[in-house]
């Protein structure tokens, strides 16, 4: 079992032990959610830059296997000569705990936001720091963590945050310890503390032992001498979301879920098998004119000679036959959209399970026009990722364009995940009032970390074999996802 397999064991038995009551996952700063290795490698650069040398200049973060605390042991590696060693460790010394190296020079381990998103939404649930960076630092510590936080939606508020009384490795077991005392004097159930230091964990571990505290130890770069940990502690380096949450059911009920792609038969039966509400179909038309589901035109992919396809009246009737919703992907102009109305008028769809998803350049402003007349109460969507340069960098002319849309019928818009822009645009837009949609959720993590951004809807493959969904794509290019079934012994 990982340890955060434990940390969520450990969530999950105290929540139901005690119900109602303010819950608390207490957590390191420095080599716990800050990757330091990062922040040592921009101080000695900084140096270089500043002296003239090119001692660093080739060093990655992965060459950084030392302590912050014994960098010198790192200049030794990198050929830095002896009699230059004491100037670069006084620079670094000296440079290391400035406001600026703070702000702009610190990093997070991947994951490790995203875990702490988790449980900051979970009822009657925070996160506490307890940092041993001397109480002076406080403010810029609170400014840097919430600026590296804010792609993911974390924030730490004053309270939640307790420094060490004393100067820099003054007492540093002692005031985690006062730490911890401090939460639970608030009224505070601490469940679970991390810490990269297992002279840390070892202070902590009586005091554990007493409330019934599960102790993890961040198997990162650490200090200590030795590297036990207390007995009943868990070790591990990966914050991995996929073994915190336990499965569909403990996601924000108010995030609709889109199983992408569902164009053929077996898609299909895994879509209604799965307690996932919304169906995507791709619909286009055929060569002979039948309006079929398949994700790539003919001219990208011609049809195989054995293909074969589900017609858009067939998956019509089968997502309404078990009462889900269907979100129309419309491949097409006119005539697509014609074909698409018809049928869920024949069908008698509800308004509350009706979805239309167009390009601007396909579907136009007449389509949009009548769809939102047709179906007023339908969610009207259209991809917007061509216009996140103007969402960040010029916003008037976004909301000018934005404002076009909507005066179309367009009710939310939807952002491709990959696209490097997407968590920025996605803020501007949900302040701005408007629905987003995230696609292109290429696995079960990042689909995870975009569910915790809290948008109106995620659409997937739900090729997720850890949650026995085991989508098969929408056959974009023509590639499928593909199972095997494992027996005991075999290989």
């Amino acid at each position: 079992m990982s340890w955060m397999e434990e940390l969520a064991d450990c969530y999950s038995r105290v929540h139901k032990q005690y119900p109602g009551e303010p819950l608390m996952l207490v957590s390191d700063i420095d080599g716990t959610i800050i990757d330091m290795r990062y922040f040592v490698l921009s101080v000695l650069q900084s140096y270089d830059e500043a002296r003239g040398t090119a001692y660093f200049t080739r060093l990655q973060s992965a060459d950084v296997t030392v302590h912050e605390n014994k960098v010198e042991q790192l200049l030794e590696r990198v050929a830095v000569p002896a009699s230059e060693r004491p100037d670069v460790v006084a620079w670094f010394l000296e440079h290391r705990w400035q406001e600026d190296t703070i702000l702009n020079a610190q990093r997070p381990f991947p994951g490790a936001f995203p875990m702490i998103r988790w449980f900051q939404l979970q009822p009657n649930t925070s996160v506490g720091l307890i940092s041993g960076r001397p109480e002076r630092l406080k403010n810029v510590t609170l400014r840097s963590l919430n600026r590296l936080g804010e792609p993911y939606r974390v924030h730490f508020d004053d309270e939640l945050l307790v420094m060490n009384p004393g100067e820099w490795d003054q007492d540093v077991e002692t005031s985690k310890v006062n730490g911890l005392r401090h939460y639970q004097t608030e009224g505070y159930h601490v469940f679970a503390v991390i810490d990269n230091e297992p002279s840390v964990l070892e202070a902590l571990a009586p005091l554990a032992e007493e409330t019934g505290t599960l102790l993890l130890h961040a198997n990162t770069i650490f200090e200590s001498q030795g590297d036990s940990i207390p007995r009943g502690a868990a070790r591990g380096e990966d914050y991995r979301l996929t073994d915190l949450v336990p499965g569909e059911g403990a996601l924000p009920p108010r995030v609709q879920l889109v199983w992408h792609g569902v164009n053929d038969q077996d898609n299909l039966r895994q879509f209604i098998v799965s307690d996932v509400f919304w169906a995507e179909v791709d619909v286009r038309r055929d060569s002979a004119g039948e309006f079929i589901c398949r994700h790539d035109s003919f001219e990208a992919r011609p049809a195989l000679p054995d293909e074969e396809w589900l017609t858009l009246d067939k998956m019509v009737r089968e997502v309404a036959k078990h009462d889900r919703g269907i979100k129309f992907d419309l491949k097409g102009g006119k005539d697509v959209l014609d074909r698409v109305l018809k049928v869920v008028t024949d069908e008698g769809f509800p308004e509350d399970r009706l979805w239309f998803n167009g390009e601007i350049e396909t579907t136009r402003e007449e389509g949009f026009r009548r769809i939102q007349t047709e179906h007023p109460d339908a969610i009207v969507q259209c991809p917007v990722s061509w216009l996140s340069p103007l969402i960040i960098g010029a916003p008037s002319e976004a909301h000018r364009t934005l404002k076009m849309l909507t005066s179309w019928g367009i009710n939310r818009l939807s952002l491709n995940w990959d696209d490097h822009l997407a968590r920025e645009s996605f803020d501007e837009l949900v302040g701005w009032g408007y629905e987003v949609n995230f696609y292109k959720v290429p696995d079960l993590e990042a689909f995870l970390e975009a569910v915790l951004l809290l948008p109106s809807s995620v659409t997937s493959d739900f090729n997720f074999p850890q949650w026995n969904h085991y989508g098969h794509g929408s056959g974009e290019h023509g590639r499928r996802f593909t199972y095997s079934i494992d027996t005991e012994g075999s290989r």
